[in-house]
């Protein structure tokens, strides 16, 4: 069973005097269910589970009444051995997006008070899909769930927290990590810039270590992600926003990786194509990251809309959108020009994984830093490098504090810890723990 850091929230969300009803919404596939599952079955006595995807029928449950007895009545003469006790009980909602009434019913659910209830959805933030009439603000509580971050990994491949402890603690202190333990870093980071956090990958990965096979599991589910597209847009937008979608490769090719709508079909216009964007980072398949007009806090405050990068939110179905043989390219280091966007994609990955929210840096004259960060209450350039290359745009904002007000940067590359001045240099695996804001 692999281990997700979701299970700590669920267990502070049960342990919550007067809790709400629990949706965790977040991409296909990200391990929504098997996470809900697992947490329940060890935390509770009874598990009533609906999933509305894979039986349409169980929506037929909602249609009518949605007081408590009715519904559990209705629940029970179509769930076999489902037993409803006080306290004791959980309710699964699964893809409750297909079932717009169940959600309605979180609010009865929670004036009711007997039983827990959480619901799963996928595309819940999707413009027009899966809405219920009434949301029930105030009855029910969210969290989003996102595919394996880097360390989820490394509990797969059996890292363990010893070993993490002595990474963070030469990170805290700024020393060389020891030799074996940074080469088998090393390792583990490329191979999770190839497999990526989709649990089903991950755990094919870890039992068999075929790349084939993870190749075509990611491809299957880039391939559904697409299915959804043309499902659920909206009828005017299905074929922009797969045209959209298809274009991420190209749009991290390019040396200045401003999103460009003309690179998704010559003469797009921001009008016709920035939904297309929205919906698909609101499906949790993609992040923005924005400009920012100073590098200055609050990040937020000083970040431009309409200048932005775009990034894939999984690097290992990132990395399953190139042609066949990137894969073995990234572990042999036979890489080019693109690399510069695959370690992108990759720091894109674990920031959007820890929960930041993207920013980088860029002037007209050239100057351009990759992402900025609040780091230790300070604002914090990060270059991004596949070697130990020359950071000339990080080292001019550093040296000019009366204009940026920068005092600190990192660097990571393949590199091991150091520092020279303000700046930091990490490998790029360290990345993962630059937790604290």
């Amino acid at each position: 069973m692999l281990r997700r850091k979701i299970t700590d929230k669920l267990l502070a969300w049960k342990h919550q005097a007067g809790r709400l009803p629990l949706i965790i919404k977040g991409c296909r596939q990200c391990g929504k269910t098997m996470a809900v599952l697992d947490f329940a079955r060890e935390n509770y006595e009874h598990v009533v589970y609906i999933n509305f995807f894979e039986n349409t029928g169980y929506e037929a449950i909602f249609k009518d009444s949605l007081e408590v007895d009715f519904l559990t009545m209705m629940m029970s003469a179509q769930i076999q051995g489902a037993v409803f006790e006080a306290g004791n009980t959980v309710i699964i909602l699964d893809e409750i997006q297909e079932c717009p009434e169940a959600r309605t019913a979180l609010k009865f659910f929670k004036l009711d008070g007997r039983y827990d209830v959480i619901a799963t959805g996928s595309l819940l933030g999707v413009s027009g899909y899966g809405k219920p009439k009434s949301i029930p603000v105030g009855h029910e509580t969210m969290l989003t769930m996102v595919p394996m971050d880097f360390e989820e990994f490394l509990w797969a491949n059996g890292i363990d927290e010893k070993l993490i402890g002595i990474l963070k603690d030469c990170l805290d202190k700024e020393k060389p990590v020891p030799e074996a333990l940074h080469k088998k870093m090393r390792l583990l980071l490329l191979q999770y810039v190839v497999v990526g956090g989709m649990p089903a990958v991950v755990q094919n990965f870890v039992d068999h270590h075929n790349m084939a096979q993870v190749l075509q599991m990611q491809r299957d589910i880039v391939m559904s992600y697409e299915d959804d597209m043309m499902k659920y847009a909206d009828d005017r937008d299905k074929v922009r926003i797969r045209k959209c979608f298809r274009s991420i490769p190209k749009q991290l090719a390019k040396e200045n990786k401003k999103f460009q709508y003309s690179v998704i079909e010559r003469g797009a216009r921001s009008k016709n194509y920035n939904s297309c964007l929205e919906w698909i980072d609101d499906a949790g398949i993609l992040r923005h990251c924005y400009n920012l007009s100073v590098p200055e806090l609050p990040l937020d405050g000083n970040s431009e809309e309409d200048t932005f990068k775009i990034y894939m939110a999984d690097t290992g179905l990132f990395i399953s959108m190139l042609e066949d043989g990137t894969q073995a390219d990234i572990l042999q280091g036979n890489l080019l020009g693109y690399k510069g966007a695959i370690y992108e994609n990759l720091i894109a990955d674990i920031f959007g994984k820890m929960g930041r929210k993207l920013y980088y840096f860029h002037k007209n004259s050239g100057l351009e830093i990759d992402f900025v960060i609040r780091y230790k209450g300070k604002a914090t350039l990060i270059e991004v490098k596949a070697s130990n290359g020359n950071a000339k745009s990080l080292k001019q904002v550093l040296s000019n504090p009366d204009r940026y007000h920068v005092s600190q940067a990192i660097k990571l590359a393949d590199v091991q810890v150091g520092r020279t001045g303000q700046v930091l240099t990490l490998p790029l695996y360290m990345s993962a723990f630059l937790t604290s804001v």
